[in-house]
């Protein structure tokens, strides 16, 4: 097994999900833009591929990048519905770092002809 592999693998996103404190009280935007999600369709078995669009305004914490590409990674062999997936990766991600705003948007590919948008947005809830 190659380390990469290896290291989405052992993935917690309890312990693995790093996240740092954020040294600026001013309101500011982080995007993150994660171009190669995949999972698995949950009924055939087909991977699915998306790009997950991340913005949010950080209160107290940010979440480190290496760690947010290999939790995003940890998805490729995972069953997961779109739906599903974009609202576990907020979740989680929400959760984690309680920003003052958030916003996800998971992209998926085009597959038989149906082409699937699933935004979240913190401000809506």
């Amino acid at each position: 097994m190659k380390y990469g592999e290896k290291e989405i693998m052992d993935f917690c996103v309890e312990k693995d999900l790093e996240i740092w404190e954020n040294l600026h009280s001013k309101n500011y935007i982080i995007k993150v833009t994660l171009p190669e999600f995949s999972c698995l369709c949950p009924r055939s078995g087909y991977p699915d591929f998306a790009t997950i669009y991340i913005e949010y305004t950080p209160d107290k914490y940010v979440v480190e990048l290496k760690a947010i590409k290999i939790y995003i990674n940890s998805f490729r062999d995972k069953h997961i519905s779109h739906e599903n997936s974009a609202n576990e990766i907020f979740d989680t991600i929400y959760n984690k770092i309680k920003p003052k705003w958030m916003k996800l948007v998971a992209d998926f590919n085009p597959r038989g002809n149906v082409h699937t948008i699933i935004e979240i947005d913190s401000s809506k809830m």
